[in-house]
């Protein structure tokens, strides 16, 4: 067994891929003033879980989909079925659609939000908005338990310096929104129940590392719930 495979043994089939609750997504939709019949893209969809919200949502809207991992897609597309939503196997910044909103939760510091929203820009429709999360300090300076469970992300920042980029790079903050707490516990307490199961099952050596470093990240979190959070911004072109 590889490290990816690993990996993805450790999420598999986890209802989602990162911390949020449907009351994020349908907070965006106000805020972005969403229409009925929207175009949206849930990039970096995962298993599917904002993007079942969304139809849901705005039962009208067209909704695309895409993620790298098939898998994920499959489960996604599995979710949803009878909504109008379809499913791609694409690179999350790599968007061929027009969009009224693109949603993002939880992908977009991976290659750094300047960029990613620089790939999106041509991509959003006239008044159209984009939606992603940040990891942020809900404090300055930040507790040593945050720095503890942010440290292998390098270089994190408050709200100010976060809207500060946001402006410079040409963009107008709608609202934002702390995703902290409950939306984390969201996402581990399903994934302690996998780390339970797979701890049981006598994993090989690769895999079994892969259980303990996911553990480590659950209980750096536990350590500090209240100081551990992404920041949700909703966002349109200056």
């Amino acid at each position: 067994m590889t490290l990816t495979e690993a990996f993805f043994t450790v999420h598999c089939d986890l209802p989602r891929e990162g911390p949020g609750l449907p009351e994020d997504v349908l907070w965006t939709l106000d805020v972005a003033e969403t229409p009925q019949h929207a175009r949206i893209c849930d990039a970096a969809c995962g298993p599917g879980a904002d993007t079942l919200t969304l139809a849901e949502a705005r039962p009208e809207a067209r909704i695309d989909a895409v993620d790298l991992h098939q898998p994920f897609l499959d489960q996604a597309e599995v979710r949803c079925k009878g909504h109008r939503a379809r499913f791609e196997q694409r690179d999350y910044t790599d968007l061929t659609g027009d969009y009224d909103l693109i949603w993002c939760a939880g992908a977009a510091y991976f290659k750094g939000f300047e960029t990613v929203l620089d790939a999106w820009r041509n991509r959003l429709l006239p008044g159209g908005c984009v939606a992603f999360s940040e990891p942020a300090w809900v404090s300055e300076p930040p507790s040593p338990e945050a720095q503890a469970f942010w440290r292998a992300e390098g270089h994190l920042e408050g709200l100010p310096a976060l809207s500060k980029r946001l402006g410079e790079a040409g963009w107008h903050v709608l609202g934002q929104r702390w995703l902290i707490g409950a939306p984390w516990a969201a996402y581990y307490t399903p994934m302690q129940a996998r780390l339970d199961v797979l701890r049981a099952s006598e994993p090989n050596e690769t895999l079994a590392a892969a259980v303990d470093e996911a553990q480590r990240e659950i209980d750096a979190w536990r350590a500090a719930p209240d100081q551990i959070a992404y920041s949700l911004f909703v966002v349109r072109p200056a």
